[in-house]
């Protein structure tokens, strides 16, 4: 099960305790906002992009959609959303439970600057049906982030 590799991975940073594992889907951002009882906006939804023969995640504030001209100004191509078989594929989680940890190498992870509105966010933790408390310096830290960017639009 992933999320058990996601808590495992976790533990390297002190934050394996914060996964939750929920008995409704937390797939949608909708759906893990009613899970966790938090807003939209604190759910930190992973996007898989497209990149070459890899991908590239972009870690969003749960309402917020990529905005294709900055996402192009940013990273000189056009945001091209990888399929639910190549989202497995590249980064070792299924679609409703992609997340910015335990990827394989290679796979760039960035966050989006909206995140940094709120003190705690709530990413997927590997699975459908989980997600996991941090604040958006642990999240940066624990997925390793390239950096933050501004790619997104309400």
């Amino acid at each position: 099960m992933s999320v058990d590799k996601v808590r495992e991975y976790l533990k390297q940073y002190e934050l394996e305790d914060r996964v939750m594992e929920f008995e409704v889907s937390s797939a949608t951002v909708d759906l893990a906002a009613e899970a966790v009882g938090v807003e939209p906006d604190r759910i930190a939804k992973t996007l898989s992009f497209v990149k070459g023969e890899s991908c590239i995640l972009i870690v969003a504030a749960g309402k917020h959609k990529i905005d294709n001209k900055k996402f192009k100004e940013t990273f000189s191509m056009k945001a091209k959303m990888l399929s639910a078989e190549d989202a497995l594929r590249l980064t070792g989680h299924a679609v409703g439970g992609v997340c910015p940890f335990d990827l394989p190498e290679g796979v760039e992870v960035y966050l989006d600057e909206a995140l940094k509105a709120y003190e705690i966010v709530y990413p997927a933790a590997g699975s459908a049906s989980s997600a996991v408390k941090l604040t958006p310096e642990e999240l940066f830290e624990s997925s390793k982030a390239i950096g933050w960017v501004d790619v997104c639009k309400l």
